[in-house]
């Protein structure tokens, strides 16, 4: 078993990475909650016939009881009316303040389900079991839950941190192909702002069956650079803003795709390359950093360039939580592997993108 651990004052955790950690989920949140009598466990529709039944049995063989809600796959399960149903459910179920919330799935179930454990009767624990790679290697890690709004992405949202994080590599077997390369994005992602020796070290792994054979390296290497971002900077208002590269102009293409279209990951694929090329008209990202970007996300069969019309655009850039007033914080690249918060007027970015 790999071990990191987010020492964040009174509230650290453990990131256990381990073959057949599903197996062991009843022991390790045993150990981490010790009142605990009920669990709820919140799933998806495609996660649940894989390994719900097999997480449950682990948890129940300690003594918790145990109640499942399962959701519809995908980005639209992420709204108000899904987080209200799971309130009722856990109240339903019996759901005291020493309980907890399991979230089995990639970034939509663990979104939805801290987002309800953290607002539920002021908030109970959850743990996190990320059965995706992009959940495993970002959004299972750092706190982040949220639901979206018709206005757009993660808009009602809180900060609240698991007890713990299990990732068993072994569900990224099961990933459908284009899941797998979607989860690739947020991957690329960290070698492109914190570590080029890492972003080399995936150029030269192209495809799933190279990148499956280090696959405990990867998410070992990406989740020790989430960790240590959100030690430092926890509420997101310094360092942690670098994680965002791509993003900002990722929601506008999942936006403009009415969250159907693009994956989350297809769609921070083609926001890295746009902020890189933004990057250069800037005058802060070198000459062809932008290629070698575009050359990684295309060996992994990712979209390099995604069509936005400019008022999808303007909706995503200005209601993007990373902008302040008339400013937006666009992260860019001052080299593979070192990445800088560039502050520019909203209206300024809008232009350069037209």
């Amino acid at each position: 078993m790999k071990t990191l651990t987010v020492d964040l004052p009174g509230r650290a955790y453990d990131i256990e990475i381990a073959r057949g950690s599903l197996d062991r989920a009843g022991e390790r949140c045993r150990a981490v909650l010790p009142r605990a009598r009920k669990l709820a466990i919140v799933t998806d529709t495609h996660v649940h016939p894989l390994y719900y039944d097999r997480v449950r049995a682990s948890l129940e063989g300690t003594g918790f009881e145990c109640r499942g809600a399962v959701i519809p796959a995908g980005e639209r399960s992420k709204n108000p009316g899904l987080l209200s149903e799971l309130w009722e459910d856990f109240m339903e179920f019996g759901l005291t303040r020493t309980d907890a919330v399991v979230a089995l799935g990639g970034g939509v179930v663990g979104d939805l389900a801290g987002f309800a454990a953290a607002t539920i009767l002021r908030g109970v624990d959850f743990v996190q079991i990320p059965t995706t790679l992009l959940a495993q290697v970002d959004s299972s890690v750092g706190g982040k839950v949220a639901v979206d709004l018709d206005h757009g992405k993660n808009l009602a949202g809180a900060f609240w941190q698991p007890r713990l994080v299990i990732m068993d590599p072994e569900t990224l077997d099961t990933l459908p192909l284009p899941v797998f390369m979607g989860g690739m994005a947020e991957v690329i992602k960290y070698g492109c702002i914190f570590d080029r020796g890492f972003f080399d070290f995936l150029a030269a792994r192209p495809g799933r069956g190279p990148i499956m054979g280090e696959i405990e390296h990867v998410l070992y290497t990406c989740c020790d650079q989430k960790r240590s971002v959100v030690i430092e900077d926890e509420r997101d208002t310094g360092r942690r803003m670098l994680l965002n590269f791509g993003h900002t102009l990722g929601h506008a293409y999942e936006l403009a795709g009415n969250y159907t279209v693009w994956s989350h990951g297809e769609a921070v694929s083609a926001g890295m390359c746009a902020a890189a090329a933004l990057g250069v008209r800037l005058g802060v990202t070198p000459a062809g950093v932008p290629e070698r970007i575009a050359d990684l996300c295309a060996s992994f069969g990712l979209p390099t360039a995604i069509p936005c019309t400019a008022e999808d655009y303007a909706a995503a850039i200005g209601l993007d939580k990373k902008g302040a007033g008339g400013e937006i914080a666009l992260i860019a690249l001052e080299e593979i592997g070192r990445a800088a918060v560039c502050r520019l007027p909203k209206a300024q970015l809008l232009e350069l993108l037209q």
